[in-house]
């Protein structure tokens, strides 16, 4: 049998697999699905207004897409199933993308770190939007040198369903040659969809999804939330973790929270400015993209779930793109980064589904499983800072050449 037969063999174990333990594990793993997608979709299909048109919205507009059409498919046997059929669709298209003939190591070597990803991450890595935006984002980063404007269309596409996919692009931006290209395909993409919100009305609600976001709390799996989630485990008074039905996620308070809470957004933007800063610098000392570009998207991505207010535990979806170019381009050098974040991966599950209650009502083992990853998380961050200062230092890095991306 074939290496490439044997992937796909395991392709759709793994997606069998973890479809169905949604339907096993406690704590509403597919709860956004038939929560919120469904009905937003529902209402949107039946011409009673669409979110982020006719009303603000926690996402940014494209993201209503993979919504409707996973009802081509909910015929078969609901709405749940026909959206894991469609996350495995578009699964099953970059994946061909990524594995190609087979006959490339790097190639396979990622492959089965992506597979065993998702298997470690359970449920929630499938039944999340994230699930449709990480296989944009992976094909995106595969064709970044050789069909650099397919990339940004994907790129940018990804970015107006869930904004993550700017920080992949933005490092794209600082590390490939062809910038022209990249932000063309941006461009172009960006102003057909804002074209498409104002003709339909929803000019207003144009970027909602940016307030909605910075005006919230802070969610109780997030990285800063780890003082007062820990507060509320020792009993202290004032804090405890609370259900927001407007955001529709359970937060922490404490004492001096507000200041905290106001302070996220800007400790944000500027840890992501501050990191652009590092990989240009590391650019314009002549770092190739084959050394640069997987450090700084990494960099960028886990930053934005280490200096972010939400810590939703299918953010560690992120962490898939720029782990698997390294390992299509130097596998040696990525493999410890790759284990490191199967671990957290794992120490994700085990938080979300399997011991949630225990964060919600703070319980010793979860909160200190919760504790760690989010420290392994800050770890990964440091460690791509550290890369990007050694690159800055000494640009030419050992990497496998820039033609094993096209294909």
């Amino acid at each position: 049998m074939s290496r490439r037969a044997v992937l796909w063999i395991a392709f759709a174990v793994v997606h069998l697999g973890v479809a169905w333990l949604g339907f096993l594990l406690p704590n509403q793993p597919m709860g956004d699905v038939y929560n919120v997608y469904e009905p937003w979709s529902t209402q949107a299909l039946a011409g009673g207004g669409m979110v982020g048109i006719s009303e603000e919205w926690v996402y940014p507009q494209l993201a209503i897409v993979p919504m409707i059409l996973a009802h081509a498919f909910s015929g078969i046997s609901g709405y749940i199933v026909g959206w894991a059929i469609l996350v495995t669709l578009v699964d099953a298209v970059a994946f061909v993308v990524l594995v190609g003939s087979g006959h490339s190591v790097g190639r396979t070597t990622a492959a089965w770190f992506w597979l065993a990803y998702i298997a470690v991450l359970g449920p929630v890595g499938l039944y999340r939007l994230d699930g449709v935006t990480v296989p944009l984002v992976m094909m995106a980063c595969l064709w970044l040198v050789g069909r650099p404007w397919a990339a940004s269309i994907l790129l940018a596409a990804a970015t107006w369903m869930k904004v993550w996919p700017a920080a992949v692009l933005f490092a794209a931006v600082v590390a490939v040659r062809r910038r022209s290209a990249l932000v063309g395909g941006a461009v172009v993409v960006s102003t057909l969809t804002m074209l498409a919100i104002v003709a339909a009305g929803g000019g207003a609600h144009a970027f909602g999804f940016l307030t909605e976001q910075s005006d919230r709390g802070l969610q109780v799996e997030a990285v800063v939330s780890a003082p007062y989630l820990w507060g509320a485990l020792h009993g202290l008074e004032g804090f405890w973790v609370y259900w927001d039905p407007g955001i529709v996620t359970f937060q922490v308070t404490g004492a001096g929270i507000d200041p905290v809470i106001a302070a996220m957004t800007p400790i944000l933007v500027i840890a992501m400015a501050a990191v652009g800063v590092l990989g240009a610098w590391a650019a314009a000392r002549g770092a190739r993209f084959v050394s640069l570009f997987p450090a700084l998207s990494l960099a960028l991505v886990s930053g934005l779930i280490v200096f972010n207010k939400v810590g939703s535990p299918q953010y560690l979806c992120w962490l898939i793109p720029p782990i698997a170019l390294g390992l299509v381009i130097d596998r040696r050098r990525w493999a410890v980064p790759g284990t490191v974040a199967l671990a957290v991966a794992l120490l994700t599950q085990l938080v979300y589904p399997l011991l949630y209650t225990g964060i919600l009502a703070p319980a010793l083992v979860p909160v200190v499983i919760l504790t760690l990853r989010n420290a392994i998380l800050v770890v990964i961050f440091v460690w791509m800072l550290a890369r990007l200062v050694r690159l800055m230092r000494s640009p030419v890095g050992r990497a496998a050449p820039a033609h094993v991306l096209v294909r």
